[in-house]
């Protein structure tokens, strides 16, 4: 019998009889219709490979795939290499460390990991946390704690490092080795409440501000944030502001089931395109999601490999261990290789919680050379064949290759087991991710298999292990922290403030358009390019646009400032014989992000923590449509507020009225309200150009002088009316949230009324006192507020004050405080929903009418969208004539008539409504 006809009997004993495919097999990789055929190409690409190299060869597939493509066959290339390690054994380098030290290292903070969560469930039952995944990633922490993270005490730029936020676990345990975290911290672990201190559940700066850096747990905000760090550090190794900041890397640890959330991959051909070569991802690829398999019908691995290397990355996969080298070795028909390619996901997960004998006969048996690789093993050394992110050699000569790599981003796919050594307690099983206590023969097994020093009598307890100071395993761990530049998370503070501004120096915002109509968006590009010049902090300016440059009127800053691009540009603009033609540099001062809120929003986060990343203040500004920020990116003003973020988002376009002809998916009513839920975020709604310059000024003064953690959200109207000069003495209500704006008094005999309002509303409730004036005699004070959140803030802090202070003289909000003398009928009205207004409502004295725009946006004029939503200034005016008619400061007989009279219809459609 020919070799040949060998191949076909062994092929068609391969085959099942009942025609099913193997079990677990991707059907298009495991069916083979002529062989004979195949190996005939095969050894004519070996041929070309050993004849004329690798180049060759690339060319040859290429002119195939051409070849196929006119054809008509229905083929797209996956971007994929077969499913082994890309590093093969003979080219990884040699291991640098002590390999049983590290061992012992990783094993008690395993052990100390798993059981700050069993005893914390011990404690407070359904407090939580989270045993699996660090468990399937402690040897991709390890490797990078002992030889690569490099931290802020040492010569080297320090790394930036993205924490799986369920892995924090092993973070503090690695922490408490360290001397670092308390045993007492430990067990307050998820109880920051508790007596002596604890430990937040994921990694949350504004809670541990002293060691976290960056908050993950959200999921999919990691990789986002972190592509765009790594591009800002280049940013401002390019201005020459840090030059040193492009040696720093960028490590993101995320999931394989976290890639679903589209902010995971979203941004990856920025990185691509950007060729950042200190940005690297590791996926922990353990093939789980909280439910179940990330892809029980196809393989992960895969489907990212070919995501990334399309989007310009490196791609290095970690899949098997070194114990599978040999097997490879001796796979010289690439059956195995063949096998590895076609199995599933859903059945790798079930290899893994399965015995030898399962493994030999469901992935080996399906071919007798297969089974002949393993015919010298026994079960258990099959069962123990290791997954790739489980082997250090292995993760070591991937990050190596990673930080040697240069011009693009790299990513390193490493195929792990969710809860590795928690055995049948969860190791690989869809329950993991939820376990949260183990028994005491659970915490048994675990303690032998990682040969953790705890006596049987107190195992039980699931005690904390710390080696004396003196030992072996806590020498080497502080030596190598030492050596690589200290502690990783860790914080820092600015090394020299920036010296505010003088307000003189920008007098011309405080003295009125003279006449011309302006927008508060146009004075604020104003005020933008004149901070920018500013001799102190011009270059920490950051102007952040997703896409709307010219929208907002900022296109005179492309040829001052420059639009910057690592690569600087290389073609001529189309409009380059124009004065403000679009101009790319290397060291332009713009980041115009194209149409991404959410990079855009990372960029600001990047820049609004360099104070604490780099140690240098920068001061973010990222203008954007209002309705696109809060109602898109809520979830990354969040992670920038818990990150303590400076810096100032200025919501154009602002307003359900004030967007005229947009209609209901751009007018925004709805941000002012998002904004009270947000701590640090300091909101405001200016009318006049005078009063933004002053928030802005005195913004610039609070983060970056007196290095408050807070940050603005000031909005901008694209509304162009005369702008007004600075009252006098009113600086410190502007800040405070509302002061006193007109008053018309008409004598001691007639009713009085004060009308509140903000932004684009101002003007009608000004005009609304001129129609209470003249048509009946009403008179009035109208009051410019500012922040509706800055009233409800002091306000709610005093009650809070009088309340826990029962025997002090009570304090007075200071809403009451500019209201003082109000004879009892207030309307406030907005541009927002009325509840932002209504918020006050318990410190109002006397009756309180609050005006907004609830309901969907339309496309219309903005005098005819006001009278729609009822707050236009004959309805400012009704409201209070009613309230005072209620009140018997009115005659009610003469409502009627007054509403006639204001042009309005009583029988309009409820506007929330329609």
């Amino acid at each position: 019998m020919s070799a040949l006809d060998v191949r076909q009997q062994e092929t068609q004993e391969r085959q099942p009889t009942n025609g099913q495919l193997p079990e677990g097999a991707i059907p298009q990789l495991a069916k083979d219709i002529d062989p004979e055929e195949t190996q005939e190409w095969l050894d004519a690409l070996e041929y070309v490979i050993r004849k004329h190299g690798g180049e060759r060869a690339v060319y040859l597939l290429e002119r195939l795939k051409e070849k196929a493509f006119r054809s008509g066959v229905p083929w797209v290339s996956a971007a994929t290499t077969p499913y082994i390690n890309t590093i093969p054994p003979e080219q990884e380098p040699e291991y640098p460390g002590d390999r049983a030290i590290e061992r012992r290292i990783k094993s008690i903070i395993r052990w100390n990991a798993m059981a700050m969560v069993v005893r914390a469930n011990r404690v407070s039952s359904g407090i939580g946390g989270h045993i699996s995944t660090f468990a399937s990633a402690a040897t991709l922490y390890e490797v990078g704690f002992n030889h690569f993270f490099r931290g802020k005490q040492g010569n080297h730029p320090p790394d930036f490092v993205y924490f799986q936020g369920h892995a924090s676990p092993g973070i503090y345990a690695r922490a408490f080795l360290e001397g670092r975290i308390t045993e007492k911290q430990l067990e307050n672990f998820r109880r920051e409440l508790a007596e002596g201190g604890g430990l937040s559940s994921y990694p949350h700066p504004w809670l541990m501000p002293n060691f976290w850096e960056f908050p993950t747990v959200s999921m999919g905000l990691g990789p986002i944030m972190a592509i765009y760090q790594a591009r800002f550090n280049q940013y401002l190794a390019d201005r020459g502001i840090l030059p040193e900041a492009r040696e720093s890397k960028v490590w993101c640890f995320l999931g394989d089931g976290e890639c679903d959330e589209p902010e995971t991959l979203g941004a990856i051909t920025l990185a691509g395109r950007e060729r950042l070569d200190n940005l690297i991802f590791v996926v922990n690829c353990n093939l789980q999601r909280l439910d179940g398999p990330v892809r029980g019908n196809g393989k992960i691995i895969q489907e990212l490999e070919g995501a990334f290397r399309g989007a310009g990355w490196n791609v290095i996969k970690v899949i098997w261990g070194s114990d599978w080298d040999p097997l490879l070795a001796k796979d010289k028909d690439g059956l195995l290789v063949r096998r590895m390619n076609e199995v599933v996901d859903g059945q790798y997960q079930k290899y893994t919680v399965m015995p030898g004998s399962y493994i030999r006969k469901h992935f080996f048996g399906v071919d007798p050379r297969l089974e002949a690789l393993v015919a010298d093993l026994t079960d258990e050394q099959i069962r123990r064949l290791k997954r790739g992110g489980h082997d250090p050699v292995k993760v070591y000569a991937a990050y190596k290759a990673a930080v040697e790599h240069k011009g693009s981003p790299t990513v390193i796919l490493a195929k792990t087991i969710k809860g590795y050594g928690l055995g049948e307690a969860g190791e690989g099983r869809n329950i993991t991710h939820q376990q949260k206590k183990l028994n005491e023969e659970e915490l048994r097994r675990f303690r032998e298999r990682f040969d953790i020093p705890i006596p049987d009598d107190k195992v039980a307890e699931a005690p904390f292990y710390r080696p004396p100071e003196d030992s072996p395993e806590i020498q080497y761990l502080k030596a190598r922290r030492k050596a690589l530049g200290g502690p990783v998370p860790s914080r820092r503070q600015p090394k020299v403030k920036l010296k505010p501004p003088k307000w003189e120096d920008f007098a011309e915002f405080f003295a009125g358009s003279e006449g011309r109509e302006v927008s508060t968006t146009m004075a604020f590009v104003r005020l933008l390019a004149r901070l920018m010049r500013d001799k102190n902090i011009g270059r920490y300016i950051v102007p952040i646009v997703p896409d709307e440059s010219r929208t907002f009127g900022m296109e005179a800053l492309f040829r001052q400032f420059g639009i910057y691009s690592h690569v600087g540009q290389l073609y001529e603009p189309v409009d380059s014989d124009t004065v403000l033609y679009y101009r790319e540099a290397v060291d332009g001062q713009i980041l115009e992000e194209g149409i991404t809120e959410a990079g855009s929003m990372a960029s600001f986060i990047a820049a609004g923590t360099a104070h604490s990343t780099h140690g240098i203040n920068m001061i973010p500004f990222f203008i954007f449509y209002s309705m696109f920020g809060f109602q898109r990116i809520g979830d990354l003003i969040w992670a920038a507020g818990d990150m303590r973020c400076r810096g100032f988002l200025m919501g154009g376009t602002s307003g359900r009225t004030t967007l005229a002809g947009e209609g209901l998916q751009h007018q925004d009513g709805n941000s002012h309200l998002y904004a009270l839920a947000y701590p640090t975020c300091q909101a405001y709604d200016p009318c006049y150009a005078y009063e933004m310059a002053v928030i802005v000024l005195d913004g610039i003064r609070r983060m970056y002088y007196e290095e408050e953690d807070i940050f603005y959200y000031i909005t901008l109207m694209n509304e162009n009316y005369e702008m007004p000069i600075l009252p006098m003495g009113s600086t410190e209500g502007i800040c405070k949230g509302m002061y006193r704006l007109s008053v018309r008094d008409l004598g001691p005999d007639r009713p009085s009324v004060d009308l509140m309002a903000s932004g684009a509303i101002l003007r009608e409730a000004l005009r609304a006192q001129e129609i209470l004036d003249q048509k009946f005699a009403v008179s009035s004070r109208v009051f410019s507020v500012t922040s509706w959140k800055r009233l409800l803030e002091d306000a709610r802090e005093v009650d809070r004050y009088n309340r826990l202070h029962p025997e002090s003289a009570p304090r007075v909000p200071y809403v009451q405080q500019v209201l003082e003398g109000s004879q009892g009928t207030v309307v406030a009205a907005s541009d927002y929903v009325s509840a932002v207004p209504l918020t006050l409502a318990r410190w109002i004295p006397g009756d309180y009418v609050a005006l907004g725009t609830d309901g969907f946006g339309r496309s219309e004029a903005r005098r005819e969208l006001r009278r729609f939503f009822e707050v236009d200034a004959e309805n400012i005016a009704l409201a209070a004539l009613t309230s005072l008619a209620e009140r018997g400061l009115y005659p009610k007989d003469r409502l009627a008539s007054a509403i006639r009279e204001l042009g309005l219809d009583p029988e309009k459609p409820v506007p929330w409504k329609v």
